[in-house]
C-alpha cells in the first residue's frame, strides 16, 4: 500500500485528494462508504493526495501512525469485500 486514508476521513470525506489524484485511485460509493479509499493497485505513489487532505488523514505507508495502522488493510479488503470493509471502519470508529 503506497499510501492509506485512516480514520480522520471518516465522516468528512473531503473529495479534495481525489481532485488532484493523475490516476483517479481514490474511491467510495457515496450513502454507503463514511470515509474514502485508496486501491493499492492503482496508486502509482506520487503523493499528490497526501499535501490536498484538509484533515491530515492520507499517510505514505511507512508514516502510518501506529494508532492508525489498521486501516492499511481495511483500504486494502475494501476492494475485495466492501462489506467487510465497511464493518471495519464502524468498529474501530467505536473504539476511537
Amino acid at each position: 500500500m503506497p499510501y492509506v486514508i485512516a480514520e480522520p476521513c471518516i465522516d468528512v470525506q473531503d473529495r479534495a485528494c481525489v481532485n488532484v489524484c493523475p490516476v483517479a485511485c481514490i474511491h467510495y460509493e457515496a450513502e454507503k462508504d463514511r470515509k474514502l479509499y485508496i486501491d493499492p493497485n492503482e496508486c502509482i505513489d506520487c503523493g499528490a493526495c497526501e499535501p490536498a487532505c484538509p484533515v491530515e488523514a492520507i499517510f505514505a505507508e511507512l508514516d502510518l501512525p501506529n494508532r492508525w495502522v489498521k486501516y492499511e488493510r481495511i483500504d486494502a479488503l475494501w476492494f475485495r469485500d466492501k462489506h467487510a470493509a465497511r464493518a471495519l471502519v464502524d468498529e474501530a470508529k467505536k473504539r476511537s
